[in-house]
């Protein structure tokens, strides 16, 4: 079974004790590779030294809704000379993450909407996918990827909309990112949309350390746990689990152009 995480933190200190040695038991499950995402300028660094460090992982920069408060002007500019620099780097594979985020209720959707756009500004320019954060704002987040429709598209990170949701980011040629969120019991929505979706429009992630899934409860989530992941998520697809692992495989290196 090969497989790829394409959403993880890695560079969180929580890793930093055991990076090396998680890495390699992961790889000793079949995750051949992990991609780490910058959520504020202050990361990036950190983010692209550990994906220039190991062959198995690859960066993706961008400024995270979340860190809104955090976010300068200046910042945005520093992100678009980071993508000059790097472009057509074999290690830089997307920018993200970034999104719109309407769960946290201080965060200004004025202030979102227009990083988020600027963002896609950049992917456009850049020719380079989106990993995209949504949360509780997906009419928003599919409305204002209908007026950029990106060459390269994206991925729409934990996807936990509905199934009308998932058709119109499927529409606009986008993969949904599935984790841990899934495989608890409570997900109840998220069963009854999962069998409906078509395996060439899904990849597979951990959001590592976070949304560990429920055979893990309370841990710190790692790539480690991928393959649990992948069949747990296969038996609410009803697929089998080898066919899952192939095909979010093959979605993901085409995506990246691995």
């Amino acid at each position: 079974m090969r497989l790829v995480d394409t959403h993880t933190h890695l560079d969180f200190p929580s890793f930093d004790s055991d990076r090396a040695s998680l890495l390699a038991h992961a790889q000793a499950r079949g995750v051949e590779r992990a991609v780490v995402l910058g959520v504020y300028q202050a990361n990036w660094q950190r983010v692209w030294g550990l994906a220039l460090e190991d062959a198995r992982l690859y960066a993706a920069l961008g400024l995270h809704p979340v860190y809104l408060a955090d976010h300068r002007p200046e910042h945005l500019r520093a992100l678009h000379h980071w993508l000059e620099r790097l472009a057509g780097h074999p290690k830089l594979c997307a920018l993200g993450e970034f999104g719109l985020d309407y769960y946290v209720k201080d965060l200004d959707r004025d202030a979102q909407q227009a990083l988020f756009e600027a963002q896609l500004a950049l992917a456009a320019e850049f020719d380079l996918p989106v990993l995209l954060h949504v949360r509780h704002a997906h009419a928003a987040t599919i409305a204002t990827l209908k007026r950029y429709k990106l060459a390269r598209r994206g991925i729409i990170h934990a996807f936990a909309g509905s199934y009308e949701e998932a058709r119109e980011y499927i529409k606009l040629g986008f993969y949904l990112g599935l984790g841990g969120a899934p495989t608890w019991p409570q997900a109840l929505r998220l069963h009854k949309v999962l069998p409906r979706l078509p395996l060439e429009h899904v990849v597979l992630e951990t959001d590592s350390p976070d949304m560990a899934p429920a055979m893990y409860p309370g841990m710190r989530n790692s790539p480690v746990h991928l393959p649990e992941i992948c069949q747990a998520l296969a038996g609410l697809m009803a697929v089998d689990p080898a066919e899952l692992a192939r095909v979010s495989t093959q979605n993901a290196e085409a995506l990246f152009g691995w």
